[in-house]
């Protein structure tokens, strides 16, 4: 079995299509989405429907974004705030309003049933932001953190390589497992636009939500595909910005 992880699609259809076609998936390929499904391009429903039928075919694991727990929240009380509304939630709620009756349904019982991380049998976590607390996710006081959290990843940018893990200075949050994947920070803001891994932390975000690539990681090999440019694949479309 082949695991892969996915980053931030962010209603980047095409780019989740194209990336898929390029690693050739078999029907024993394990599939883990770091989350933010939605929110930034025009086709989050669809991508939604999409994540749904890949459920059907493959072993794929959901991960709660911050963007997703917004839209449940518009789904469910047909309310926002403005600043999800700025950011990337405007084309949202214009493509929500073409759905139907079932397949809003259908949508919330996604969102709902996403999970705030998973760890895999070789100690490996999979979470779309963060967690603050020393002794490890399970410990959280506060869940919200799985998916608004960037201070793990600020932590892991700042960490001196020179640092061993066995050192006393090292940080606790960065001993507690193998490898540590995640999304919701644009490795964008490092100048980066593939893959990048400090520490123990492999950030999957490479700014689809943007003007960036959709990229898949061969969790065990490191090898790793990379969808055209969002802005090209939606060229008459702003994105978020």
């Amino acid at each position: 079995m082949r695991t892969y992880v996915i980053g931030d699609i962010h209603g980047g259809l095409k780019a989740l299509q194209e990336i898929l076609k390029k690693v050739n998936l078999r029907s024993t390929d394990q599939l883990i989405f770091l989350g933010d499904y939605v929110d930034g391009w025009s086709e989050s429903p669809q991508v939604i429907d999409y994540l749904l039928v890949l459920d059907k075919q493959f072993n794929c694991v959901f991960i709660r974004g911050n963007h997703d727990d917004l839209l449940l929240n518009y789904l469910k009380t047909n309310t926002y705030n403005n600043e999800w509304f700025k950011h990337g939630g405007e084309s949202t709620v214009i493509a929500y309003k073409q759905l139907t009756k079932n397949q809003l349904s259908q949508h919330i019982v996604f969102l709902e049933n996403l999970k705030d991380y998973y760890i895999d049998e070789e100690n490996r976590l999979f979470i779309h932001a963060g967690f603050t607390n020393l002794k490890g996710v399970e410990f959280e006081y506060f869940k919200a953190l799985f998916y608004w959290d960037r201070t793990l990843w600020e932590m892991a940018l700042s960490l001196n390589p020179k640092l061993s893990i066995e050192d006393d200075l090292y940080p606790n949050r960065l001993k507690l497992y193998k490898e540590v994947y995640i999304g919701h920070t644009p490795v964008s803001r490092i100048n980066e636009t593939i893959p990048v891994n400090k520490a123990c932390v492999w950030n999957l975000d490479t700014g689809a939500g943007f003007k960036g690539p959709l990229t898949i990681l061969d969790v065990e090999t490191k090898e790793y595909w990379q969808s055209t440019t969002l802005d090209l694949l939606y060229p008459n479309e702003i994105g978020r910005n």
